[in-house]
Order: structure tokens, then C-alpha cells, then sequence
């Protein structure tokens, strides 16, 4: 399926996306064992992370003047020290593989339902002051100055925290997914899409790249 996604210009981001498309919804679809297995710390993965590709994200976001630390800092991070403390646990399918391949690979990634979201998509760094709600508590982040992708009504995911109002839910069935890398890294977001790609079509999930057009 054809997804409008326009990219701002921006001298450090390679964001890669993809559409996935489920044969139902994702509460009627177990996560493969095979997905689950990467939550634990032993998981023979195809990527690794540490304090460089760490300092490379960060720069990535720091870049338009959005500071990634403390509660705002990368998603990817919060999920190591989840699985260190065994928080790690299944959604659903496509958010556990989201968060294995952004465990592992150190790239946070967003999940957005299509069936939710307001095409055209666009993928800018928001305007300063600018916020949504995160979380069923209705609490906020301000997404200020941070990489975001946004769709008709604003801003609805970045590498920090997703909006509330497009997440995935029991009935989804078509995402669109977007790995938040780096020209830094090389090859390494590309990689890590097909990864994550591999692990939903194990799933019976089909799934095609989005290309950004700029």
C-alpha cells in the first residue's frame, strides 16, 4: 500500500519506514517465540549497542536543539535498562518486535496505527512548546525542537515517546513503523528495518519500505 511521507531536510537523519500489514487484528496474533527470545539477555542478536552508538543517537536529536536526557532521553535506552531489571514483557507482536530490534540495534523506532493517524505524513522537527499525551494517564511530553513524525493533526511519534492517540490497540491491523537513525551509523537503520521487517513476516504480517520523499 502507497503511504504519503514527506522528509524535511535534515543533514544527520536517515529514517527508514515501513508499513506493515497484519492477516488480523494484533490481539488475535501471538508474538513467535522466536521474537519473545530476544527479550532475554543471553539473545544471540544480529546487533549490538554501547556508549558510542549511544552518543551518535543522542547527536541526532540534540542537532535542532532538543535535549535527549532524563525522561526525554531516546526510547532505546529506556528499554536496556527495562530488560536489565526484567520489565520486558509482550504487547503485541508488532511492538515486541519493535522493541527487540530497537534493544538490540540501540535506534529507537515508532509504531503508529494507520487506521488511526491522519495521512499525509510528515516526518520535521516540531515547533518549540509543542506537546501531546504519551500515555492513557494523559500525561505530556514537550516534543519542542525533537525529530517527530507527524500526520494531519500534529505531531504523532519521535524517538522519546509515542502519542496516546495513535498507538497500536488489540483491533490494529496495518502500522506504519519508523526507525529513527543516523547517517553516523552508516547502513545501520536500513538493517535494522529489514531485521524488524523479517520478524513481523514471521508473524504472517506482509510489510513494503516507504520512501521519503524530500
Amino acid at each position: 500500500m502507497s503511504v504519503p511521507l514527506s522528509c524535511d531536510p535534515h543533514p544527520l537523519l536517515d529514517a527508514q519506514a515501513f508499513v506493515a500489514v497484519f492477516p488480523a487484528s494484533l490481539e488475535s496474533i501471538p508474538t513467535p517465540g522466536s521474537v519473545l527470545a530476544g527479550f532475554a539477555e543471553d539473545y544471540e542478536a544480529p546487533f549490538s549497542t554501547d556508549d558510542d552508538v549511544k552518543r551518535i543517537v543522542r547527536d541526532l536529536f540534540r542537532h535542532a536543539g532538543f535535549k535527549p536526557t532524563g525522561r526525554s532521553k531516546p526510547a532505546s535506552e529506556y528499554l536496556i535498562k527495562a530488560q536489565a531489571g526484567g520489565f520486558l514483557s509482550s504487547i503485541n507482536v508488532v511492538v515486541d518486535a519493535c522493541n527487540v530490534a530497537s534493544l538490540w540495534s540501540g535506534l529507537p523506532i515508532s509504531v503508529v496505527d494507520l487506521d488511526v493517524a491522519v495521512a499525509p505524513y510528515r516526518v520535521g522537527v516540531a515547533e518549540p512548546g509543542t506537546k501531546y499525551v504519551f500515555n492513557a494517564s494523559g500525561q505530556e511530553i514537550d516534543v519542542g525542537k525533537l525529530i517527530c513524525l507527524h500526520d494531519a493533526q500534529g505531531p504523532c511519534a519521535n524517538a522519546v515517546k509515542d502519542c496516546q492517540r495513535t498507538k497500536t490497540s488489540g483491533s490494529t491491523t496495518r502500522t506504519l513503523c519508523v526507525v529513527w537513525g543516523t547517517t553516523a551509523l552508516g547502513e545501520r537503520a536500513s538493517l535494522v528495518a529489514r531485521w524488524y521487517r523479517e520478524m513481523l513476516e514471521s508473524a504472517g504480517a506482509s510489510t513494503e519500505l516507504v520512501s521519503l520523499s524530500r
